[in-house]
């Protein structure tokens, strides 16, 4: 008979439980701003880009199918952070591109990377390598 397990000892619980800690604490920070983690994400690879991005290229990046990601950006623009157009040169691809307002949120979210280190106990380097950590365990699991 096997030894049963308890969920404390498992990795699949340790990374869920940090993951809900984790999008708590950024719950306290965003919500002030009027932002919802996933919408925070959004606006992070927008802010990243140098040029609108393709609904196909903010899906890819933020491993988002279009069904996840269509209502995050219709809620993004319907608080005037993002337009959401046709690509003229593709009519079948919809651009999505910061807006004045959606430029300026970079700003007063500024302080979010830093108190989440701060939340987070870790130093830089410490937390690169965690998060280097997690995502090759990420890929490894996915190929």
């Amino acid at each position: 008979m096997a030894t049963p397990m308890n969920p404390a000892d498992m990795i699949c619980y340790s990374l869920y439980s940090a993951n809900h800690a984790l999008t708590r604490t950024y719950r306290g920070l965003l919500e002030p701003l009027g932002l919802t983690y996933p919408q925070y994400l959004v606006l992070v690879a927008l802010w990243a880009a140098e040029t609108p991005q393709s609904v196909g290229q903010l899906g890819q990046t933020l491993s988002l199918d279009s069904g996840t990601l269509t209502p995050l950006l219709k809620r993004l623009e319907a608080a005037g952070l993002l337009t959401r157009s046709r690509n003229p040169k593709d009519e079948r691809t919809v651009l999505v591109a910061l807006t004045d307002q959606g430029r300026d949120m970079q700003r007063r979210a500024g302080h979010v990377p830093d108190a989440i280190l701060a939340a987070t106990g870790l130093d830089l380097d410490e937390l690169a390598d965690l998060r280097r950590r997690v995502s090759a365990l990420r890929d490894r699991l996915i190929d």
